[in-house]
């Protein structure tokens, strides 16, 4: 039985980049073997066993055959006869298949340490293209490692342009879509994962929604970039610039959904466009299944982020009816997450980058001012039933007057 760190840390580790788990694989062992040693076996489609004491995953080393469509049809084969190499030759970059030894020895078949080198995401075979899934790592591993300067090899991005002509993403199921696509939004540059995804014809199956906003025009005194789907990817960099939240990062990727159906004869314009994307937000939650808490942010941003960038401007009555539909009434971390989506939306534009968002500190302090006015104070002057809500909001108003007198002196 021979053991072997493989994967990820051993790439992370030559990188100098952190990492949190490690993967091991087991030549010249079985099933019965590992048991004799105490590990206790999980893996259904293939061995797989947790070590006694450290709690990791060790998978005995296998080959794999296609056998069907999409990235769950394969045939895996493990036993003694398969080498470290036969199981490192089926992942799915260079990078990705190397392995080190006992002693912190490389053992480097298909030239990871030189494209890491060179940084260049490329696949190690032909065998690359039967898995669909691997369009949405290799688009993962670009979104992580964009800042250190990888980029996808052009032979593996072909390979990638191939895997999506021949329809093979329809056979990735909603869950695996969205969780590739979550853990890549949670990367360093995201809005590589979406360019990437565009470069090889993925983004328009995967979401076309998103898709449709490239070439779309905007005005250019509001957003000198022109391009819708520039500005996307720009607001997603500054969301990844303030935040780390998943839910954040979807929601500035959504938000201006409804510009790609704004009637061309209206262009640059477009008005309406934040009602007009709420179905198109609705779609892509409901066709990903993703979670209620980024879709409730998601919805809100989309209908009220123009509201938010005029906030200044509003009345105590519209501040109020703003404040209280985001929930920031309810919960101040409702305020903080809409907040952040809005200001990625605002400095995601070109030479705008670095000005300061005044709705950030506005919001908060008239929020401050609501929180002042106190129901039990209501209460204490007599006032029962339906009319103290009625009593609450004008004093809560009358709050906001100060606050908006005092905020412009």
């Amino acid at each position: 039985m021979q053991i072997y760190r493989v994967g990820g840390a051993v790439r992370d580790k030559l990188l100098g980049y952190p990492t949190h788990e490690n993967d091991w694989v087991v030549v010249g062992s079985s099933p019965e073997q590992m048991l004799e040693h105490k590990f206790r076996p999980v893996g259904r489609d293939f061995p797989v066993f947790i070590h006694p004491t450290s709690g990791e995953e060790y998978a005995l080393a296998r080959t794999e055959r296609k056998s069907g469509v999409g990235y769950g049809g394969f045939v895996f084969h493990t036993g003694p006869d398969v080498s470290l190499k036969d199981d490192l030759i089926r992942r799915d970059l260079t990078i990705n298949a190397m392995a080190e030894d006992h002693d912190g020895s490389i053992i480097d078949f298909y030239g990871g340490q030189q494209d890491i080198d060179q940084k260049v995401l490329r696949h190690i075979s032909d065998a690359f293209a039967e898995d669909p899934l691997r369009v949405l790592r290799v688009a993962r591993f670009a979104a992580r490692y964009a800042h250190l300067g990888f980029t996808v090899a052009p032979e593996t991005l072909e390979l990638m342009a191939n895997i999506v002509a021949r329809g093979e993403m329809s056979a990735l199921v909603a869950e695996r879509i969205w969780k590739e696509t979550e853990r890549a939004l949670c990367e360093q540059s995201p809005d590589v994962f979406i360019q990437t995804l565009r470069d090889c014809g993925a983004l328009k199956q995967l979401l076309p929604e998103v898709d449709a906003l490239f070439g779309i025009e905007q005005r250019a005194d509001y957003h000198p970039e022109i391009d819708t789907g520039i500005h996307t990817l720009m607001a997603l960099q500054q969301s990844a610039l303030i935040t780390d939240k998943a839910s954040i990062r979807f929601t500035v990727l959504v938000h201006d959904l409804g510009k790609a159906l704004t009637p061309k004869n209206i262009l640059p314009r477009h008005a309406g466009h934040e009602a007009a994307g709420l179905p198109l937000v609705a779609q892509i939650c409901d066709r990903l299944k993703i979670p209620n808490q980024h879709r409730q942010l998601a919805m809100v941003v989309t209908e009220y982020h123009l509201i938010c960038h005029k906030s200044l401007q509003l009345s105590s009555v519209n501040l109020l009816k703003l404040l209280t539909v985001i929930g920031a009434l309810k919960s101040v971390e409702k305020l903080d997450d809409f907040l952040l989506c809005c200001m990625a939306d605002a400095k995601g534009r070109k030479g705008l980058e670095h000005n300061t968002y005044q709705p950030n500190t506005y919001l908060r302090h008239a929020l401050d001012a609501i929180n002042d006015v106190q129901v039990s104070d209501i209460i204490a002057t007599g006032v029962t039933g339906p009319a103290i809500g009625e009593a609450l909001k004008l004093r809560q108003i009358k709050a906001l007057d100060t606050f908006k007198q005092h905020y412009r002196s």
